[in-house]
């Protein structure tokens, strides 16, 4: 497989996806940074201290997030929330981090594609387990977001499903769009994930 993470082969039985932790090494600073925007999308902005937070149960993840602003020349610190939660928090002052930023206004495809993979390992959704059957969701209460990252995907070819609200009753302002069975392998391959586990499901999904 090549080391583009945007060129993988898509068929069924392609080879393993290329190593996260490899490839953002080597990935060119406008892809971390796209990449980290999009993430950024499961974080909450501090005026006060003048701080972006991001929290997650996966603190593997925050350490990867928190390898690419060392990177780029940012600082940035990993906390655990709590003593009985086991939720750790990723805080930084990078100053390219935007939370209005528009993902439309990234120069190339692959950077817009590198956005939308982080906002899916803030924001998506996969079965936990390898034998589960597959579905792929990206969800948030911004429905203007989510139709962008919809816009880019079938940009990029991927067919996606209708961005919907699940359950008004539940929740008026929360929107869905899932992407659809056809095209599961491409997404894996072209957009894929540096979040460990769903890196680790579409990994083993690949091999299928």
């Amino acid at each position: 497989m090549s080391d583009n993470p945007f060129g993988a082969d898509n068929q069924q039985g392609s080879p393993p996806l290329a190593d996260p932790s490899e490839t953002t090494r080597r990935a060119p600073h406008s892809i971390l940074k796209a990449y980290l925007l999009g993430a950024l999308h499961d974080g909450t902005y501090s005026s006060l201290h003048k701080t972006f937070r991001i929290s997650q149960s996966s603190k593997k993840w925050l350490e990867m997030l928190q390898n690419m602003f060392s990177i780029l020349g940012h600082k940035s610190w990993i906390y655990k929330e709590g003593k009985q939660r086991s939720v750790y928090v990723l805080e930084t002052t990078a100053s390219f981090l935007d939370m209005r930023f528009d993902p439309l206004s990234l120069s190339s495809l692959e950077e817009q594609l590198a956005y939308v993979r982080g906002y899916f390992d803030a924001e998506g959704g996969t079965p936990h387990s390898s034998h589960a059957s597959l579905y792929i969701q990206i969800c948030q209460k911004n429905r203007s977001e989510i139709e962008k990252v919809k816009f880019i995907l079938q940009n990029a070819g991927i067919q996606c499903g209708k961005v919907h609200n699940p359950s008004k009753a539940v929740d008026p302002h929360y929107w869905r769009v899932y992407i659809r069975a056809v095209s599961h392998q491409e997404f894996m391959s072209k957009v894929s994930s540096w979040h460990p586990r769903k890196y680790a499901l579409f990994q083993k999904r690949m091999m299928i």
